[in-house]
């Protein structure tokens, strides 16, 4: 059973692809605006531009929450919904998934974020061509660096992040993948960094996020080439986790997404976030500050009461029940 954080009126994700969904309301709409940093820099002839992003939040959401119930509580889902797009990194749907992602740092009862596509076959095409090709070169540098912060925003969301891929995740959308602390993939997904066949760069985190991920000279030939690669060699070379054969519904990297949530959801919540918070920072250090960092994270578990309730659940041989204090 699930249920929706909140509620929109109007146009949502299709209603075939998410039952029981409704999505955030009117009043706290997110897609209504751009990405911080780029309104102001707008030229006039961009105007009609954004006044038709301004409509298009207006309609609809390209991105929402759903936090499921019962035995999975304290697992968020990301759902990413711009079917006409697939799931494309526009205005909107930055600034959506911007606002969202914000709102999970804030949120205690979180334990595990499941980043999901409802677009069949797609998990994110990467950039919106369309709306690039309309900027110019001063706002495409801003914009490329407004989703460059998105991708560290979600990069620094204190609990453990799960990328669920089970179609397409090119260019942006393999970095947005980057970005989460895990990723499980379907053997029929399709992901590559393929900007440098578009005259470009990866842009948004993949250059720092791959090479740290599956090794330097491998990230090189990926990025060179632009190569896509398939679930099952994304699993040979490190850059998925977990890929499975992929089912009848199309969503069998979610499933096993959902699983993967499953196992980590038992775990002391704190002790997790220290343990991802010890690793993340501990990666960019040398050695002796890295000890440094992973006595700070220790020291902030010891006098808690899930700590306590560890030990005591150990001596008395049965399940622990953490309440994340």
């Amino acid at each position: 059973m699930t249920s929706v954080l909140r509620s929109l009126a109007g146009r949502a994700c299709p209603s075939w692809r998410c039952p029981g969904v409704s999505l955030r309301a009117a009043t706290d709409r997110v897609g209504a605006r751009l990405p911080a940093g780029l309104g102001p820099h707008l030229t006039a002839g961009s105007s009609a531009q954004s006044r038709r992003l301004h409509a298009a939040a207006a309609e609809a959401a390209e991105v929402d929450l759903r936090r499921l119930e019962g035995e999975d509580d304290g697992i968020v889902e990301v759902l990413m919904c711009r079917q006409k797009a697939r799931n494309a990194l526009g205005h909107v749907f930055v600034s959506q998934m911007r606002e969202l992602v914000s709102s999970l740092s804030k949120k205690s009862a979180v334990r595990v974020v499941v980043f999901r596509s409802l677009v069949p076959g797609v998990f994110c095409a990467g950039a919106d061509l369309k709306e690039r090709a309309m900027m110019n070169d001063t706002e495409s540098d801003l914009f490329v660096h407004s989703l460059r912060s998105l991708m560290t925003e979600i990069a620094s969301v204190p609990v453990p992040t799960i990328a669920a891929i089970d179609g397409v995740a090119l260019g942006g959308g393999l970095e947005l993948a980057l970005a989460c602390d895990l990723c499980t993939a379907a053997y029929s997904a399709q992901m590559g960094l393929i900007e440098t066949s578009r005259g470009l760069l990866p842009g948004a985190g993949g250059t720092q996020r791959l090479p740290r991920l599956i090794g330097m000279s491998l990230a090189k030939e990926l990025i060179f080439t632009g190569r896509r690669v398939g679930g099952q060699t994304a699993l040979e070379m490190g850059l998925v986790n977990r890929a499975v054969e992929q089912n009848q519904t199309g969503d069998a990297a979610y499933r096993e997404a959902l699983s993967l949530a499953r196992e980590i959801l038992p775990q002391a919540p704190i002790a997790v976030r220290m343990a991802k918070e010890a690793i993340n920072r501990g990666i960019e250090v040398d050695i002796t500050t890295a000890m440094a960092i992973e006595r700070m994270c220790y020291a902030r578990v010891i006098p808690t009461r899930d700590r306590k309730e560890g030990m005591a659940a150990f001596i008395e041989k049965r399940p622990p029940r953490y309440i994340g204090e």
